[in-house]
């Protein structure tokens, strides 16, 4: 091949050449792309999810899984928490139409006692008291079945030192459903048996606070329990799939 035949072809080779290899400003707008998406999530978006985690799921290890009776006979699981002060939680159980319980009196124990004879209803009939944190319930609230105090859903809530970005306490709860009244399986008193599947009344309550449209978001917080089923201090059998449900109340603008 002589030097006439030869530049043609070499010119067509370069040029087919240049074809294949991309322009250097084109990898340095690339390799520029590419530090800017590494910052973003290495520097922004994973902090704040990292942020954001942390303050849907602060540190629960101090959390106690399991009421205690005043006897310190472990009670009822805990399986619930609400995020608000203390007029926002009253104010959503309202709203789902959860009744504050009376106080616990000897008045207020023969009424319950008497209601539950005639089949009375007693909306806000008490409730026995159980321990968190060192201290009986600082709310409890309950839900009526019919006309017999025997039956009804109720909760317990305890105020506890964990607050979040706002400075809004966390609830947590204990809630179940009284399926009928009898003597305790371990003191012999009278007393309202559970039903044992905790989980079904977590989930009843969420959802009839959720209906209320006060919720801002909910959340799940797997295995916050290591004991998965157990008896209360009147001997009743529970059991649960170890998930704390949360629900944060949604605050005014």
């Amino acid at each position: 091949m002589d030097n006439s035949e030869q530049e043609p072809f070499l010119e067509n080779h370069v040029k087919l050449e240049r074809k294949r290899r991309p322009p250097k400003s084109r990898i340095r707008w690339a390799v520029v792309a590419l530090f800017g998406t590494y910052f973003c999530i290495a520097y922004l978006l994973m902090p704040e999810a990292w942020h954001h985690y942390l303050q849907r799921h602060p540190a629960l290890d101090e959390v106690p899984g399991i009421t205690e009776t005043h006897s310190g006979i472990p009670g009822d699981p805990v399986n619930i928490a609400l995020v608000g002060t203390r007029e926002q939680v009253v104010g959503i159980m309202l709203q789902a139409r959860w009744m504050p319980a009376d106080p616990l009196t000897l008045e207020n124990s023969l009424r319950i006692a008497a209601d539950t004879m005639f089949r009375r209803k007693y909306v806000d009939a008490p409730v026995s008291s159980l321990y968190l944190f060192g201290r009986k319930e600082d709310l409890a609230f309950e839900f009526p079945v019919g006309n017999d105090p025997k039956q009804r859903h109720h909760v317990r809530f305890w105020e506890s030192p964990i607050c979040d970005s706002d400075g809004r306490p966390f609830w947590f709860g204990a809630v179940t459903f009284d399926k009928s009244v009898g003597f305790s399986h371990t003191t012999g008193q009278i007393t309202h048996h559970i039903d044992g599947n905790v989980d079904a009344e977590r989930d009843r309550l969420l959802a009839a606070l959720n209906a209320t449209g006060d919720l801002q978001e909910t959340y799940a917080v797997p295995n916050f329990h290591e004991q998965f089923s157990g008896r209360n201090g009147g001997g009743d059998r529970w059991w649960t799939n170890g998930t704390l449900r949360v629900g944060i109340i949604q605050t005014l603008p």
